[in-house]
């Protein structure tokens, strides 16, 4: 991955930045890294914001735009759209709700072989995050103070998907809780679809 690639997959897994941020995660300078986030902004992937830190002048923070978010696709997302409609107008609710379990059900048993052997929550978490970061989620897993966990999740490849339908997403959270079992709650406490930067669920041992 180049260093403009680069650039861009930290801004989708760590949010807005400064350029002197992303410079010393790159360890190029920070002259160089703003040359790349200008070429960026002018191709219209990247967006500015001006925000004031706690002394001094405001800081420059980069964030991507909604072309820079699509440079990491969603799978397939027009033909996923048109088929949710015709399963919708040709079954009705009752067959796109048969849809969504299906799915649930092929998820569900692909995460338990994944985490046959895992005894503790956390390598059961570790398992499901290997498992959802080969989906596409460019998923990682954060331990907290507290002994929680947070499920991150940076990209979304079925957005499409669960636009045109939020049981995907409703879905997805009962899955998660079932597989994990009952030593855990889980709970989403930051969501895309309502104007999160990704999803972020926190699992809590009980």
């Amino acid at each position: 991955m180049n260093t403009q690639d680069q650039i861009l997959f930290l801004l989708k897994t760590r949010g807005p930045s400064t350029a002197q941020q992303l410079a010393t995660l790159l360890e190029i300078s920070s002259m160089g890294v703003r040359r790349h986030l200008d070429a960026w902004l002018e191709k219209g992937l990247l967006l500015t914001e001006d925000l004031a830190d706690k002394v001094g002048r405001p800081a420059r923070y980069w964030l991507l735009s909604e072309a820079g978010h699509a440079r990491f696709p969603d799978r397939h997302s027009e033909l996923t759209v048109q088929l949710i409609a015709q399963v919708r107008t040709l079954f009705g609710q009752a067959g796109l709700d048969k849809l969504i379990a299906a799915r649930e059900q092929s998820s569900e048993t692909s995460y338990l072989e994944r985490m046959a052997g895992a005894k503790t929550l956390s390598k059961r978490l570790a398992k499901l995050v290997e498992a959802r970061d080969a989906e596409g989620y460019m998923a990682q897993l954060e331990k907290q103070p507290d002994g929680s966990f947070l499920l991150i999740e940076n990209h979304c490849p079925i957005c499409a998907a669960a636009t045109a339908c939020q049981g995907f997403c409703r879905s997805e959270l009962d899955v998660f809780r079932r597989t994990l079992g009952p030593a855990s709650t889980v709970e989403r406490v930051e969501h895309l679809l309502a104007g999160g930067r990704r999803c972020v669920y926190r699992i809590t041992p009980v």
